[in-house]
């Protein structure tokens, strides 16, 4: 397959939307989560991020990254304000919902796309009751990174809901069976479909599939 070379030059030099939908991709697939909060004024808000990530298992954290705050950012400051936000898995039958909620609407975005907000008993944040996924967290840490503008959140797992028949013998989470969708650019969505999962590497070890050692 014949590759073509980019270089910071030819960077500078892309039409902005090319240089985004091009920069965007180069990560490859990336989670996709509906993050939600709520004001404190007991407004709920729901928006789309693909920059969510595992950040420790001991204790359990999570982190995502927020774009500059050059204008008003609803996730960020209600977290912020509240302390409590949620993470929740899109699935194919309400991605198009999910893309929808990063429109800049005046009214919560659960009322404008049609999502049902759902609130745990020990969680004051909203989870999207569609999701089958989905993690509760308390606002640890927030950095700025000098580089972008761009902000990293950090927060403590509080609590997660996971279907119990995706939800394997050793803690791994069938993602595809929860119906967990993935995305690319910034308008791109995508079925996951599991290969194998692998044996732990270790050296002079043959790569093994885990089904293969039982």
């Amino acid at each position: 397959m014949e590759l073509t070379r980019f270089t910071p030059d030819d960077f500078a030099q892309m039409d902005q939307l090319y240089r985004r939908n091009l920069v965007n991709c180069l990560s490859g697939f990336k989670s996709l989560n509906l993050v939600g909060t709520l004001n404190q004024q007991g407004v709920t808000n729901v928006a789309p991020f693909s920059q969510v990530f595992h950040i420790g298992a001991n204790p359990a954290l999570m982190g995502m990254l927020v774009r500059p705050d050059t204008v008003p950012r609803h996730t960020l400051s209600n977290l912020v304000e509240t302390q409590y936000f949620t993470f929740n898995h899109v699935r194919e039958s309400f991605y198009q919902a999910a893309h929808q909620t990063a429109a800049r609407y005046e009214e919560s975005e659960f009322d404008a796309t049609g999502l049902t907000p759902e609130f745990s008993p020990t969680h004051p944040a909203p989870y999207v009751q569609e999701a089958h996924i989905k993690i509760g967290l308390k606002f640890a840490e927030k950095h700025p990174l000098a580089i972008n503008g761009t902000i990293l959140v950090i927060g403590s797992v509080v609590e997660v809901w996971v279907p119990a028949a995706c939800l394997q013998p050793d803690g791994f989470i069938d993602l595809a069976a929860a119906g967990t969708i993935c995305s690319t650019g910034l308008d791109a969505y995508y079925n996951a479909q599991p290969i194998a999962r692998l044996a732990y590497a270790k050296p002079n070890k043959p790569v093994t599939k885990l089904a293969e050692e039982e």
